[in-house]
């Protein structure tokens, strides 16, 4: 068992408070912080103790991957923790984005590489050869957009604006009424000239913030871009925004996004697991490097609602997030005074603890995990057995 001593991304969009009060250190922070990241990521891993040695996870699982990994992990990905755990706090909102398939970042990745893009180059695309599948389960209500909504209904929401500029991007839509239409809608929206960008986001936010006032079916999605256009003036994300599905979480419910969705997280906290990979092509909302050609190469444009991945439980203690990806998989253990939860093991884990306290006991030895610890478990510490009065969530491989 190994307390894990974890980077904190400082990102402009975080927050000064909620990851600072979750490890107990001074509110607010003097700077934002936007991810807490929980793993063996090259690009920020986490550090462990040892006895006198500190390390990072990294090396101690490239030191011994099938002890730290067990060998049906090692197996399948090799030296590599396969997933990357974290806490997430919006308090402004994110870029409008995307992440490649497995095939598409192989690729990509290849293909940068052999054209001499330097990793640390801000006009990168692929950080690494991984895919990044993710979900994210709020803490708090959690505002996102994800994937692009139904087309009749984006039809009737543009409409209703009353924006006359935007028909030759409505025109493709009007006569593809399904994903093929969305294509073309977005395509050109991406595609305009400079000069017509500023012009036309400029009226479709004004109408919103009008629309809004008066009522309306879409009046959060109205102002979400109207908030949208007040951060980033001028940018076409802002009309993409409202192609697509808002979603709000409760506490405790999460939403699973596959390769090509494009999305978008607005505003709370939640703990987020994903494959063990930084690759992010931006659509928008952003003044990082937006490459239209491969954005749109990668986007997947079925239309449709969003649905909440339905946890399940054996026991009333754990309940699991279940995903079709390989590289994790996410639960939340529900701890109350005299029950235990003894989870059956799935290779190399990490716990962490986002309320109350509990107690991680293997092989006679004991740890408390206080609102905000988290610790890595190997595959070669055993069953243990996790007590307290709390919750803890369980990050695990899916294999």
């Amino acid at each position: 068992m190994d307390l894990l001593d974890n980077v904190i991304q400082p990102y402009a969009w975080g927050s000064r408070t909620a990851i600072a009060e979750l490890l107990g250190q001074p509110s607010p922070s003097a700077s934002c912080q936007a991810e807490l990241w929980m793993g063996a990521h090259p690009g920020a891993p986490s550090r462990v103790r040892r006895g006198s040695d500190v390390r990072t996870l990294l090396e101690a699982i490239r030191s011994a991957p099938e002890r730290e990994l067990g060998e049906a992990v090692a197996r399948r990905f090799g030296q590599d923790l396969p997933f990357l755990l974290k806490v997430l706090a919006a308090e402004t909102p994110l870029s409008l984005q995307t992440h490649p398939s497995l095939a598409q970042a192989r690729e990509g990745y290849a293909r940068e590489n052999a054209l001499g893009v330097p990793l640390s180059a801000p006009h990168r695309n692929y950080k690494d050869a991984n895919h990044k599948p993710e979900l994210i389960c709020a803490l708090t209500p959690f505002d996102a957009l994800c994937g692009f909504r139904r087309a009749d209904e984006t039809l009737a929401l543009l409409d209703m604006l009353g924006v006359g500029a935007l028909e030759p991007l409505l025109a493709p839509l009007r006569a593809s009424p399904d994903a093929r239409g969305i294509a073309r809608m977005f395509e050109t929206l991406m595609t305009l000239p400079r000069e017509q960008r500023g012009p036309l986001v400029d009226a479709v936010v004004a109408a919103c913030a009008v629309r809004a006032e008066q009522g309306s079916r879409f009046a959060e999605e109205l102002r979400w871009a109207v908030r949208l256009g007040e951060l980033y003036p001028g940018d076409p994300g802002v009309i993409g925004a409202l192609l697509l599905n808002l979603v709000r979480l409760r506490p405790g419910e999460a939403i699973y996004l596959s390769a090509g969705n494009l999305h978008a997280y607005l505003r709370g906290v939640g703990v987020e697991i994903m494959a063990n990979s930084d690759n992010v092509l931006r659509g928008g909302c952003t003044p990082k490097h937006v490459d239209v050609p491969e954005l749109l190469r990668v986007l997947d444009f079925r239309c449709g609602p969003i649905a909440l991945v339905p946890e399940s439980s054996t026991d009333g203690v754990e309940f699991v997030y279940p995903t079709p990806t390989e590289e994790f998989r996410l639960s939340r253990i529900q701890l109350h005074p005299g029950v235990s939860s003894r989870p059956e093991r799935r290779g190399p884990e990490i716990l962490l603890c986002t309320s109350g306290a509990a107690r991680l006991s293997v092989g006679g030895q004991a740890l408390a995990l206080p609102r905000g610890a988290s610790v890595f478990v190997s595959a070669a510490d055993g069953a243990y057995t996790l007590e307290g009065d709390g919750v803890v969530f369980r990050a695990t491989s899916g294999v």
